[in-house]
Order: C-alpha cells, then structure tokens, then sequence
C-alpha cells in the first residue's frame, strides 16, 4: 500500500511523546514493504522548540538513529495535496494537525479520492477542550484510531464520528528492548515533562518526597521544568539533566534499578484505561515500575506482576524502599513486563490491527466493484 501520514512531527520528541509511537508504525509498515510518506509543519511547535534548544544537530540525531524513516518538513497551507495523495491507499491525519488540513484533506477525499481516511487521536483534548475538538470536520473521513475506549466512546456519543476503533499506543521493540551490562546503577530514573500543572503536586508527592526520604540516588529527564520545580528537584538530591531524545531512552534505563508513571491529571481523573507511553516503554526495556494509581478499565497489564501500584505517597515510598533492596522483586517485574510487552503491546501489533482496520473498510468497496 501506499500510506500518507499527516503529524505534527516525526522528527521532534520535544514535549512531543505521539512522535515516539508514530515512529514504530512507520517503521512497522516500512518493513512489512508499505511505501510510507509522512508530512510535518515545518514551523511545527514541538520541532521549533527542539531546534531552538539542541539547533540542528538534533535533526542529524534522529536521521543517525532512524535513518529508515523520513518526514518531509512543510508549508501546510501550500502543500499540493493532489500530488500528496496521489495514488494513496491509505491516509492518516493525526489530531495536532490544523483544523484547516484536516478539512482539506477529507474534501479532497469526498471529491477524488479513493482511498482509506481516517483521523487519529491520541490526546486528552477531547475532554479538556471540547470545543476545539469538535470543529475538526470528519466528515468524509471513514472514522477515528481512538488510544482508548473511552475517547472512542466520546466520538461516536458526540456525533463527531460515524465509526471509530480503539487503537491504544505500543513500544517500538525495535528501539525499546532490555540492555543488560551497565557496569553503574542509581536507584532511580523518570523521564517526563512538567507540562501545564497538570501533574506537578503528583510528582512532588510521589517523586519528589520519596526520593529525599529514602535517600535515593535520582535522576530526572523531561522538557518545561520551571526554575521553581528545578530547585525542588536539587533539595532532593535529584539530578536533572534536562530533555532526553526518546531513542536514547534505553541506554538510560539501563544504568537504573527502577522507574516510576505518572499520568496527567486529566488521564486519571477522566480518561481511564490509557497509560502514558512511557510505560510501554520502561517495560518494553524490562524496568521494574512503580505507577501512581489509575484505572486500568481494558485489562493491558496486570498489577503486582507487570508494575506496582502506589495509591498514596507512602505506598510510593514503600514500593521503591522493596525494589531498591529485593533483587528477586525487580527481576520478577521485569521479565512478566517485558512478556506482557512482546504478547500484546508492541508496534507490530498494532500495524496488525491498522491493516484489518483498512481491510474492514476496504472490503465493502471491493464487493460492490466486483
């Protein structure tokens, strides 16, 4: 087939964690022989912040680590989408893409187009900014990936789609894997943003406030840190060493006993059943896990056997001080997360479950063609 991606960036990771995810499917599709193009803004947010901070050695990162996957930097609003989608088969608009593409891209599927459209949503936008959401028009698109049930339940409730499919994220194993022999291990390692206050109380309480009582040795990747919070982190004994190309992730890992998850607000409060990336990943690399409490509602993994569960500080504080001293515990995490990982929730099962999708859609076309 021939699939056109439409995202906010392949390229950047900067605060920008749907890259690490989109990043596995394109590599998916392109082993599997798929012709792939993938389209980016070229003044997109997340890819002006990375080159702002790193300038463009951080480009040349990502093609050293990916140089299999290409995305093409571009005006929007000048892209020729007759010669963008010509011959396509199969188009993805992912929901950071302007209101104005997404709309031109579903016209000129209702007007010539003959391929499979479908929009793909992998925020939490479409309870917190409702009516945002609801001005992307979908109307000539066959439906919506939804990363869990409960926004697919969203659209079809809302009107905003006729059809939508669960279609929850997943570790590039390809990237993602155990890497055994760090010859230094610290105690612990998170690698998240600060973001918009949307989980500061939670990561004094269950990162922060451990981290100094147990006198552990820490350190903390992530993007938007204020000075206020950096200084925080410093009289805890934590180091933080600022904004982690997500490729780089598993050699980290590796020189760590342990990581924690912990979700934005928004996830635990109105989205259950959808976990942040970083937890397929710290799995996917065998990390033993600590997360703070959220409702697991579709089953992807089993507490006590793939991850912990902190429901307060203190249990937080608990489940660290047993990994940090109980080899056995860690190991033990490490390999059910790691089998739960290559079962279930990698790239390559979800490639399996867009293209029954497309086949699903295409199927009805090629009956009434026949």
């Amino acid at each position: 087939m021939r699939i056109v991606l439409f995202c906010h960036s392949l390229i950047s990771d900067w605060n920008h964690g749907n890259a690490h995810f989109l990043r596995g499917i394109v590599a998916e599709l392109l082993a599997r022989s798929h012709d792939v193009v993938v389209y980016e803004p070229a003044d997109g947010w997340s890819r002006q912040q990375m080159l702002a901070e790193c300038g463009a050695a951080a480009v040349h990162r990502f093609q050293q680590a990916f140089p299999q996957l290409k995305s093409t930097a571009v005006d929007l609003d000048r892209l020729p989408l007759d010669q963008a989608l010509d011959n396509a088969d199969l188009v993805l608009v992912h929901e950071w893409s302007p209101h104005s593409l997404v709309a031109a891209v579903g016209r000129h599927r209702a007007r010539s187009g003959d391929y499979v459209l479908l929009f793909h949503d992998t925020h939490h936008r479409s309870v917190t900014a409702v009516d945002e959401m609801g001005r992307y028009d979908l109307e000539h698109y066959d439906g919506v990936l939804a990363f869990g049930e409960v926004i697919r339940e969203r659209y079809l409730s809302l009107g905003w789609s006729r059809r939508a499919w669960t279609w929850h994220e997943a570790a590039d194993t390809r990237v993602f894997r155990k890497i055994d022999g760090a010859t230094t291990r610290d105690d612990l390692i998170w690698i998240g943003n600060w973001g918009d206050e949307e989980r500061s109380a939670e990561i004094r309480s269950y990162l922060i406030d451990p981290v100094r009582q147990l006198r552990l040795s820490a350190t903390v990747h992530g993007v938007r840190y204020p000075d206020a919070a950096r200084a925080e982190l410093a009289g805890a004994g934590v180091q933080y060493r600022g904004w982690l190309p997500n490729h780089e992730a598993p050699q980290v890992y590796a020189r760590h006993l342990m990581t924690v998850h912990i979700p934005r607000r928004p996830y635990v409060e109105s989205l259950p059943g959808i976990p942040t990336i970083r937890m397929f990943e710290a799995l996917a690399c065998g990390m033993p896990l600590v997360s703070t409490a959220w409702q697991d509602v579709e089953g992807l993994f089993t507490a006590g056997d793939d991850y912990l569960v902190a429901g307060t500080p203190r249990q937080m504080r608990d489940h660290l001080a047993a990994l940090r001293g109980d080899r056995d515990l860690r190991e033990h995490l490490s390999s059910h997360g790691l089998a739960t990982i290559a079962a279930r929730h990698t790239c390559a099962h979800r490639v399996d479950e867009l293209l029954a999708i497309v086949h699903q859609l295409r199927l009805p076309r090629e009956v009434l063609s026949a």
